[in-house]
């Protein structure tokens, strides 16, 4: 599975890079720290999966999320942030995200749905025997 990250606290960053590596099957194609290299990342790379913050400068994660929905609709999108209001989370849904976790509490979760994932890429691309 092919990942993006975006986020422009290096904490966050080297957190979910960490997390990343400890999964099989996971190839980190490119780290950001604002939505603008992160929309151009996700346009040019092609991943299968987005794991974007919320705020950031130059384009925040709705913007990017909004943006990259206009042409790609298959990308698995997870929203983070601190900031996990009911209004930020309706908002996250409508643009079309998969996913949405707040930062303060919500990394086990998010945890156990990255190895949900990787063990769904693997199955599908498990070659059924004739």
């Amino acid at each position: 599975m092919r990942v993006i990250i975006a986020d422009d606290s290096r904490l966050s960053r080297d957190w979910l890079i960490v997390l990343l590596n400890s999964q099989k099957q996971v190839e980190i194609v490119k780290v950001c720290d604002n939505g603008i290299s992160a929309l151009e990342a996700l346009r040019e790379m092609k991943p299968d999966l987005a794991i974007i913050d919320f705020e950031m400068p130059g384009l925040n994660g709705l913007e990017v999320l909004k943006e990259i929905r206009k042409t790609n609709t298959s990308l698995k999108f997870i929203l983070l942030t601190f900031y996990a209001f009911d209004s930020y989370r309706q908002a996250a849904k409508q643009a079309g995200a998969d996913y949405f976790f707040s930062k303060s509490d919500d990394y086990e979760n998010l945890k156990t749905l990255l190895n949900k994932l990787v063990e769904e890429e693997e199955n599908n691309h498990l070659v059924t025997p004739i």
